[in-house]
């Protein structure tokens, strides 16, 4: 009996059952390594300081620390110890951002998280205070400072609803005033001038200097014999009458003896202090007598005399320029510097165009008349928010909800379509 010959014919593109099986294990294979490269990347990045992996794009820089506290921090030789006093699922994000930043630039600072559900007498031994969910404890050894909520989030109390608004955020400022009190064993003395009719500290000044902790103490020269000598600095504010005849000498041989001098002082009405600002003179500088007008607009505030000068870079000015802040000077007197000395360091310079009004407090004009003198910069958490017509509205309405989300399917439908497409070809 004769068999038939059978042909059997394996249809064209067909795969093989081998291949087949060989591809899926290469794109499972494929599939586990990119997984795993994916892992590695994210416990790599995981573990990098928050200043590599927390980019500040904050308008008002919330999340980035200055340059004094990188001085601060770099020059620590203690341990110390932040502690975040805060219940679970109440932690801001802002605060914890912050420490983060703080823990990654020094390994001689630690954060600790102290939940007051699980440690309810923790903050007792610290203060008497009510703290607050996200208050701090700066601590270094037998010395501590206690943070309140309200020293990070500076504001004031609502009259009307008894709330409280917060308007600056100050968590650096009161953190790294925290770390530089509890780390050091001896503090700058400022002795504050009186007897010349001299004006009251500002309170944001007054605040500053305490954040610095620095201490401050009143002098009267006339009741002393000498300067005292842990004097770190000696502060004239405002005076409304001239030093007298041996208050300059003194002055004078305290600043010789390498003392520090912080006059801050303009226009009076009883004329120029002549003894005070022959100080400046021995340096090089003179002050001009009446007020200084900038016709320049992009030198002064509202009125030609509110000056807006420029400042220019320093160990002072810095920190002002990092953060974008103006300085107004209303009713100023002009200095000039008459001698090129590095003894003299221009902080703030006026325009080429302003001059000194000889008149003074009886000005009339702030043209230049004839006998005129020529004279030779905490994080706000209020937002600028971006004002648009009703047209533009709609248009954004459109593009937003009807137009990009049909060419994005679109897109998507034609890409489907064209695989399918390619697939029967193939085949």
């Amino acid at each position: 009996m004769k068999l038939p010959n059978l042909a059997f014919h394996r249809p064209r593109g067909g795969a093989r059952p081998g291949n087949a099986l060989r591809g899926g294990g290469y794109a499972l294979a494929g599939t586990a390594v990119v997984l795993a490269i994916l892992v590695a990347v994210n416990v790599f990045a995981a573990a990098l300081p928050a200043s590599l992996t927390h980019q500040d794009i904050s308008a008002a820089q919330l999340y980035s620390v200055t340059s004094n506290t990188k001085v601060v921090v770099n020059n620590l030789a203690e341990d110390v110890t932040i502690y975040w006093i805060v219940q679970s699922g109440e932690e801001d994000d802002v605060i914890q951002n912050l420490l983060e930043k703080y823990d990654s630039l020094s390994d001689h600072i630690t954060v600790e998280k102290r939940n007051p559900d699980v440690y309810p007498t923790f903050a007792q031994q610290y203060t008497d205070q009510e703290v607050a969910n996200n208050s701090l404890v700066v601590e270094c050894g037998d010395k501590s400072r206690y943070i309140p909520l309200t020293d990070i989030y500076l504001g004031e109390i609502n009259p009307y609803t008894g709330g409280y608004n917060a308007t600056d955020f100050d968590g650096e400022g009161a953190i790294t005033s925290a770390i530089d009190y509890v780390t050091s064993n001896e503090y700058p003395q400022v002795y504050l001038l009186e007897g010349h009719g001299e004006g009251e500290l500002p309170s944001a000044f007054a605040s500053q200097i305490e954040k610095e902790n620095m201490q401050v103490q009143s002098l009267s020269l006339l009741q002393v014999d000498a300067i005292p000598e842990d004097a770190a600095c000696l502060l004239i504010y405002a005076p409304q009458s001239d030093l007298a005849a041996e208050e300059k000498e003194m002055l004078t041989d305290y600043v010789a003896g390498g003392g520090r001098l912080l006059v801050c002082a303009g226009a009076v009405e009883g004329g120029m202090l002549e003894n005070l600002y022959s100080l400046l003179a021995d340096h090089g500088v003179a002050a001009q007598d009446g007020l200084v007008i900038d016709p320049d607009r992009a030198h002064y505030a509202l009125s030609p005399y509110q000056l807006m000068p420029e400042m220019n870079s320093s160990p002072l000015t810095d920190p002002l320029l990092e953060e974008n802040y103006y300085a107004i000077f209303p009713l100023s007197i002009g200095l000039t510097v008459e001698t090129d000395s590095d003894a003299v360091t221009e902080l703030l310079t006026t325009s080429a165009q302003s001059y000194s009004k000889a008149a003074g407090y009886a000005l009339e004009t702030y043209d230049w008349e004839e006998g005129d003198a020529m004279a030779i910069r905490s994080r706000s958490l209020q937002y600028n928010y971006l004002t648009i017509d009703s047209a533009t509205a709609s248009l954004l309405q459109v593009l937003m909800i009807g137009v990009f989300p049909l060419l994005f399917l679109g897109i998507g439908i034609y890409v489907v379509l064209r695989r399918r497409r390619m697939q029967h070809v193939s085949l």
